[in-house]
């Protein structure tokens, strides 16, 4: 008997694992039913949706990209300084005097660009295969704010190096929600901390930009995630009981 046989049979595998190891067909649905991560994904997934014809991968790439970014953003945040005008002289610092300190920052970057490409392409992809159709039409809400937030993250790690492309991006984008009607003057104090551009402005970008707006994808993701699995899977042209008769006779 192997060490995995054996590991099967023990209390700690139990404790884990509430059934059997999914070597058959129902074992294997319990498996996601009762896992917190996999009961987010379908239990069946249409042949025809996993094609990459059809759906390029890009909700995978978007996710990847957020993964990326998340990982290289915690390793950004030990150097960096949220203060000025230290921000500035730490973005300097991080390119000069760090380790992978220049390869770090632009890979988080070029994911930034590339997660707004994804997620863009991604909409684009489900609106041209009619994917956001009923019952699938409050996902692609989801779906909808999700890229609002995408694009929110881009702009506020636009502006942490306090550089002056951030400076004046900073005041046309303060400008424009001070425009709003009737709380244009409340929305960009909010945005500003204050009268003028400073160092609570910096803090309040920065808290958006690690904390509020992360958490925020986070949570919207696994409730689209979720929503895909409810929703019936990944959407098909065809049935799926007629995808899969199809899928049976090619082969």
């Amino acid at each position: 008997m192997g060490l995995w046989a054996k590991f099967k049979n023990t209390t700690l595998y139990k404790s884990i694992y509430r059934n059997e190891y999914p070597d058959t067909p129902r074992n294997q649905v319990l498996v996601i039913l009762n896992s917190l991560v996999l009961h987010l994904h379908p239990v069946k997934v249409p042949r025809r949706a996993v094609r990459v014809s059809y759906t390029w991968g890009l909700g995978g790439l978007s996710l990847l990209m957020f993964l990326i970014l998340t990982v290289t953003g915690v390793w950004l945040m030990f150097y960096y300084v949220p203060a000025v005008p230290d921000a500035y002289l730490s973005m300097r610092a991080l390119e000069t005097d760090v380790i992978f300190g220049q390869f770090t920052r632009n890979l988080h970057r070029w994911a930034a660009h590339g997660m707004v490409l994804a997620v863009w392409l991604h909409m684009v992809r489900v609106f041209y295969t009619g994917a956001y159709k009923p019952p699938r039409d409050f996902n692609w809400v989801i779906g909808v704010i999700l890229f609002t937030v995408t694009v929110l993250l881009s702009f506020t790690g636009y502006l942490l190096p306090w550089d002056q492309l951030a400076y004046w991006a900073i005041a046309v984008g303060s400008e424009m929600a001070g425009s709003t009607p009737v709380i244009g003057r409340e929305a960009r104090m909010a945005l500003l901390g204050g009268h003028t551009i400073g160092q609570a402005t910096l803090v309040r970008w920065y808290t958006l930009h690690v904390l509020l707006l992360p958490l925020a994808c986070i949570a919207l993701m696994a409730m689209h995630f979720w929503r895909v699995r409810k929703d019936g899977g990944i959407s098909t042209p065809i049935p799926y009981e007629e995808d899969e008769a199809e899928a049976r006779a090619e082969g």
